[in-house]
Order: C-alpha cells, then sequence, then structure tokens
C-alpha cells in the first residue's frame, strides 16, 4: 500500500483506487472518499502509481492558473514507474503541446489553433451532417442500435478521419488502440503502440502526398516543426478530439433519452441540445481525471505539502459534483445564451481547463456534438432508450467517464422514407 502524504490533512489510509471496477459503476463514492480527506485527496491512478487528486475549486483553478509552480512535463515522473505500468501511454513525456510548457507549449499550441482556425464552422457542419446520414441510413433500417457503438464512436471516426485525410475505412483502427490505451488496463500498451503506428502511417502519407487536410497544414505551417514534432501534435489532437468527443456525445444522448420530459422539449425545439451538453459537462464531464500536472520545486497546495514527482491531478469529474449523496443528476440547466453567444453556465464549470493549457478548441466541439445530436433525432425522432439510465454499464479507467453501449429501440426508417433529413 502506498503511503499517504505527510500533512494531517490528508487521512493516513488506503489511497482512494481510481483504477478499481467499482470506481466506473460509481464513481461518486470514490469522489466522495477523497473529498473526506479535504480539497486535495491522496490515490491511485493504477496499482502503485498514487497521484494527488484535487477535488476543490479553489484548489484546481490555483493549479491550474500556476504554470510557475505547475509543470506539465511528466519526466521525473516517469523515472519512478514502472515501464510495463498501464497509466504510462496515456502519461508519458511526448513533444507535444499537452506536455510542453513555457515557449515550447506558446510555439505548439499556436500552430494547432492556426491549423483549426481553418476549419470553418459550415465545414465542420457539413461533416458532421455527412456522417450522421451515413450512420443513420444503417442502423435506421433496424429499429434498434446501441448509440456508442454505432453512432458516437464511428460518427467521431468519420469527421476525424475526414479532417485528417483519411478513408472512412480507417475508423475501426482509431478505435481500437484508443481505446484501450484510455482504459489503462492489461492493452494498454497495446493500444498505445495500435495508435502510434496509425498515427506514423498517416504522418508519412501526408509528408509524401500533402492534400487539404490538418496534418498536411501542420507540416507546411511557418512555424516550421519538424516531422517527429507534426507526429506528437496529431497523436495529441486526433486523441483528444476522438475519445473525449465521442464520450461527450455518448454521455449527453444518455442523459437526453433517461429524462423523456426532457427530450420532448429537445426534440420539439422548445429547447437547445447545448443546455444538455452543459449538463453534463457540469456533472458527467467524459475526461474526468486527466487535468495532469506536477509541482516544480517543493510547494503545499491548500494544506498538502506535495512530494516529488508525483502527479496532480486535477478531476474534473468530482468538481462537477455537488456534496450531497445523489445531486446534480436530476433536473435540466436552464437555457439560453448571452449576447456574445456564449451559453450562461458553460463557464462555470472547469471541463475545458483554464490558464495557460484550456482547451483551444472548445467551440468546434460543441458545435460538433450539438449538431450530431439534433441531426439524429431529426432523423430518428422517437429513439426511446432499452434500459433505464442507472442500468447502464461504463467502461473501466481512471481518466475517462465513458458509456460501454446505450441500446435504443425506434420505429424503423429507411433512407428515401419521406420526411427523412437529406
Amino acid at each position: 500500500m502506498t503511503a499517504a502524504p505527510d500533512r494531517a490533512d490528508v487521512p493516513r489510509s488506503a489511497p482512494v483506487r481510481l483504477w478499481e471496477d467499482g470506481f466506473a459503476a460509481d464513481p461518486r463514492r470514490y469522489y466522495a472518499a477523497l473529498r473526506a480527506q479535504g480539497p486535495v485527496g491522496w490515490a491511485e491512478l493504477a496499482p502503485g502509481v498514487p497521484a494527488y487528486l484535487v477535488t476543490d475549486r479553489s484548489a484546481a483553478l490555483d493549479v491550474l492558473r500556476d504554470p510557475e509552480t505547475f509543470s506539465h512535463d511528466p519526466r521525473a515522473w516517469e523515472e519512478t514507474v514502472p515501464a510495463d505500468s498501464p497509466v504510462l501511454g496515456m502519461m508519458r513525456w511526448r513533444p507535444n503541446a499537452l506536455f510542453a510548457d513555457g515557449a515550447a507549449h506558446v510555439r505548439y499550441r499556436a500552430t494547432l489553433i492556426d491549423v483549426f482556425d481553418l476549419v470553418e464552422p459550415h465545414d465542420l457542419r457539413a461533416r458532421v451532417h455527412r456522417a450522421v446520414r451515413l450512420l443513420a441510413g444503417r442502423i435506421g433500417p433496424r429499429g434498434e442500435a446501441d448509440l456508442v457503438g454505432d453512432f458516437s464512436r464511428p460518427l467521431m471516426a468519420l469527421v476525424l478521419n475526414d479532417l485528417f485525410g483519411l478513408p472512412d475505412s480507417q475508423g475501426d483502427r482509431l478505435d481500437e488502440g484508443l481505446g484501450k490505451m484510455m482504459e489503462g488496463g492489461a492493452q494498454a500498451a497495446e493500444g498505445e503502440a495500435q495508435y502510434a503506428r496509425y498515427v506514423l502511417e498517416l504522418i508519412e502519407a501526408k509528408a509524401e502526398r500533402p492534400g487539404d487536410d490538418l496534418p498536411s497544414r501542420l507540416l507546411a505551417h511557418p512555424a516550421g516543426l519538424t516531422r517527429e514534432e507534426v507526429t506528437w501534435q496529431v497523436f495529441l489532437t486526433l486523441g483528444a478530439g476522438y475519445e473525449p468527443t465521442a464520450n461527450l456525445l455518448s454521455n449527453t444522448l444518455s442523459r437526453i433519452l433517461g429524462n423523456p420530459a426532457y427530450y420532448s422539449t429537445l426534440t420539439s425545439g422548445a429547447r437547445p441540445v447545448m443546455d444538455a451538453v452543459v449538463e453534463v459537462l457540469h456533472h458527467e464531464t467524459p475526461l474526468a481525471n486527466y487535468g495532469v500536472y506536477y509541482a516544480r520545486r517543493p510547494a503545499v497546495l491548500h494544506g498538502v505539502r506535495l512530494r516529488d514527482a508525483v502527479p496532480v491531478v486535477v478531476s474534473y469529474g468530482a468538481l462537477g459534483l455537488p456534496h450531497g449523496p445523489r445531486g446534480g443528476e436530476g433536473a435540466p440547466l436552464a437555457g439560453g445564451e448571452d449576447a456574445g453567444g456564449r451559453h450562461p453556465r458553460d463557464a462555470s464549470h472547469l471541463s475545458w481547463g483554464a490558464g495557460p493549457h484550456a482547451c483551444p478548441v472548445r467551440q468546434h466541439v460543441l458545435l460538433l456534438v450539438t449538431e450530431a445530436i439534433e441531426r439524429l433525432t431529426q432523423w430518428l425522432p422517437d429513439l426511446a432508450p432499452v434500459l433505464p439510465r442507472e442500468r447502464l454499464s461504463w467502461r473501466p479507467g481512471p481518466f475517462h467517464r465513458s458509456l460501454t453501449a446505450l441500446p435504443v429501440r425506434f420505429a424503423p426508417r429507411s433512407p428515401d422514407q419521406p420526411g427523412v433529413p437529406s
């Protein structure tokens, strides 16, 4: 058992083990145990891999907004963990925007912002509509589907492969490698290797035959990134775009379908889909525990003296949950936007991060998810869940909140049926 931190603020007890199957089934119980320790709890991300888990908003912002004290560079930590640790695939250092600090981070981040800014909203919307049309055309005649395996994950593969210049047929490879790596289990190393091959082959192809796609734009960017640097930016952006966004999409669909009254207001247009998306970002964020930092020097965070080379993980999942036993999962949030087009509740959660490493493409993600849901419910307006929400199962892993499946039924519809969107 890993020893607890040497401050009285955190109980000297066994770490809360986020790698257990029980965490996926009931994360609230685990977050409650961490919160009982104070703003900064003691956890394990994998057997023998301890971490400080930040469950308090004020403490989280102190970490996110203080690059002088907290770094994203994990190399000192890597020296302390076994080479076969199942979380290394998600946490090991790579020369990309996620794991860089200072000038290197600014350089990498600027190139990513530049190339994603070239993806116009109308273009992204068209790509989403194409993907929904293809997938809904496949499942429509069946009258039943799994909105995780038949819709959310393949939709993200279709859209991202389109943006990154790959054919639709490559979607299964993307899904398989990233899924294994994200879960952080026995197949994590295999998944990391599969995904790395996928990205390396992509960059080699684009270096030989550039196209109108994101990797080609990165290779041609005036910042002059090396091919290796471009490879690792794509490794980051393709993975960060696929897994969390697919989970945000399926988690939102689950929340909508689990409340029939809420679903009817959305499908009728009385309430915007964005309400449900924001509710998920508050209370069931797909990237639950992946704000990973490391103290650059001896530091005390809200009463806890931080050890060297131990990850400090901002728990976006814990931050979004109220302290009551079951609060926060019931009534949907109020809708509407402010004069600037922003959802009024969107800024009050931290799912996008904060500070220098805040997500630079949040508007792309929000557009993609809301368009996908709106288009799907136009195609199949009578979606009905097969199971009550409390009986759905969740994928294991310390980093994410991800459904295993979301089975639904509906009246069969063919693509050429009157009233089906074109």
